[in-house]
């Protein structure tokens, strides 16, 4: 039977075109993109236009490196020029934010502003995502018991489980999240339980997952680093095996919920925190 050859994945440029930071168009482009096999994406990112003369320099680019655009476009002289550059070229224009804002439009019998970049205004949601990720800094990793009551989450596990980059992630949304690691002979502080206003969430991981990841730190980490992570026990898969289940059981008994991310991103990890959180706090605006 002949062996099947793998084959070459297939380059194509995708363009990115927006009149803000292009955060929002990344994040969806990327979604679209890994749902398609064998393909190499090289993406080229045109953000913050905001004139014709910004416009010209994209469209050149287009020219030089044909492939699909994808844009964000509110001005509607703008997303004409670009439209018509892309069909008189044959290229697909991918005009991503209209199904949304026409279904608004429709529903609200309101016209769409038109205005680029409102999303980032310098409001209160922006200053507050701001205080969030410095409260997510401050109060990482049990640095800082002070202030922590004022948390809106607080994430707890044993070495490894993804809790500074949830933090941080949703620190982006606006979230006051703070984590505490567990750490086998030192007990969870017993102040911190009796807050009541934060959300505690357990995070756990299989052994095994576990132990590769704390391989791969122990390998990468200088010599001199702290005498734990030169620990045998530390990457022992007995060892951590019995730090899950401990952690499960205070999770348990504090009747904390618990999210396994053994398989999940951090944005999916995210993304159950905040269900959670809208449960246990409705009057949180997330």
């Amino acid at each position: 039977m002949p062996i099947a050859l793998k084959k070459d994945p297939k380059k194509v440029n995708i363009h990115l075109v927006s009149d803000s930071t292009g955060t929002t168009l990344h994040g969806l482009a990327r979604a679209c993109l890994v749902q398609f096999e064998g393909l190499e994406p090289v993406e080229k990112f045109w953000n913050m236009i905001r004139s014709d003369k910004q416009l010209e320099i994209v469209m050149r680019g287009i020219e030089a490196m044909p492939g699909p655009v994808i844009y964000t476009l509110v001005d509607k002289s703008l997303r004409r020029k670009l439209k018509d550059f892309c069909r008189q070229n044959k290229i697909p224009c991918i005009a991503v934010l209209d199904p949304v804002i026409k279904g608004l439009s429709m529903y609200l019998g309101q016209e769409a502003r038109g205005m680029p970049g409102l999303q980032h205004q310098l409001d209160n949601r922006y200053f507050e995502r701001i205080d969030a990720v410095e409260f997510a800094l401050h109060h990482d990793d049990g640095q800082l018991l002070d202030g922590l009551e004022e948390a809106d989450v607080i994430l707890v596990g044993v070495s490894r489980t993804s809790k500074t980059p949830t933090c941080m992630y949703l620190a982006n949304r606006g979230v006051k999240a703070a984590n505490i690691p567990l750490v086998p002979s030192v007990p969870f502080p017993e102040e911190v339980i009796r807050f009541k206003r934060p959300l505690f969430i357990g995070l756990t991981e299989s052994p095994k997952r576990l132990a590769q990841l704390r391989n791969a730190r122990v390998t990468s980490d200088d010599a001199s680093h702290n005498e734990r992570m030169r620990d045998n026990r530390y990457i022992l898969e007995d060892e951590i095996t019995d730090e899950i289940r401990k952690a499960r059981r205070l999770f348990t008994k504090m009747g904390w919920p618990s999210i396994d991310v053994t398989k999940r991103s951090i944005e999916e990890t995210a993304a159950q925190i905040l269900t959670l959180l809208t449960q246990h706090r409705p009057d949180l605006d997330l």
